[in-house]
């Protein structure tokens, strides 16, 4: 089994919304994540997607997009990013979403030896002190990330691994350490899979490794639109 991520798909097949605008990195890009899904995943892996998922501003209208994605191999987990306004009631998100595919809000899923969880999150303030409402925004979030940390623990057991999805990355531009990113060193998280940042002037690293968490940037421009392989398996054995 292997563990891949990706995020901020922004698909709209009931809605015009096309992505080419924000530049030639967006052209023909979910053809291109297709491409390389394929080549990649079998129906035993897992892929985990960090929100933005859909342009869609209702449900119905999201699982057209959920259904295009559920065409590709994989067990698929989302969790929600700050464009999808269609993400409202867990309960009818959960009983919409197709056979293989999963959602992530306040809680966890465990799959073989890892157990995941995570929330959208809130933009890391540069400096102190914090707006009130940043103050409260992250207090927010903070609570929701600690409630889907608190749920995955009670279902980890030796061996597995930790996997927190956050929509928004968990530090500021300069990766100082922030309420989210104390939490899930509290609650011993292996990995940490976000988004959000877009553009080659955005920022972020792909890739980054810091009080024993491995952190990695999913957004699929930063990524070239190719599926970001965080764990295999068959390298435990």
């Amino acid at each position: 089994m292997k563990v891949y991520c990706i995020s901020d798909l922004h698909l709209s097949l009931t809605c015009n919304k096309p992505m080419n605008i924000f530049g030639p990195v967006w052209e023909g890009y979910w053809e291109k994540i297709v491409e390389d899904w394929q080549k990649k995943v079998t129906d035993d892996d897992i892929v985990l997607i960090a929100g933005d998922i859909s342009w869609a501003m209702k449900l119905e209208d999201a699982i057209c997009d959920i259904k295009e994605i559920n065409k590709l191999p994989g067990k698929k987990i989302f969790i929600r990013g700050n464009h999808d306004y269609w993400w409202n009631s867990l309960t009818a998100i959960r009983s919409s979403f197709p056979e293989g595919c999963f959602a992530i809000q306040n809680d966890s899923l465990k799959i073989g030896k890892y157990v995941f969880c995570g929330t959208r999150g809130w933009a890391v303030p540069e400096k102190e002190p914090y707006s009130d409402e940043d103050k409260k925004m992250l207090n927010r979030e903070c609570i929701r990330l600690e409630l889907s940390l608190q749920s995955a623990k009670s279902k980890l057991q030796n061996g597995d691994k930790l996997v927190c999805m956050i929509h928004y990355p968990p530090f500021n531009s300069r990766l100082e350490a922030s309420p989210f990113t104390e939490l899930m060193e509290k609650y011993g998280v292996d990995k940490c899979v976000y988004g959000h940042l877009h553009g080659e002037n955005s920022r972020g690293v792909n890739f980054l490794e810091k009080n024993n968490i491995a952190y990695f940037l999913t957004s699929c421009d930063k990524v070239k639109n190719q599926l970001v392989l965080i764990h295999d398996e068959e390298e435990r054995k």
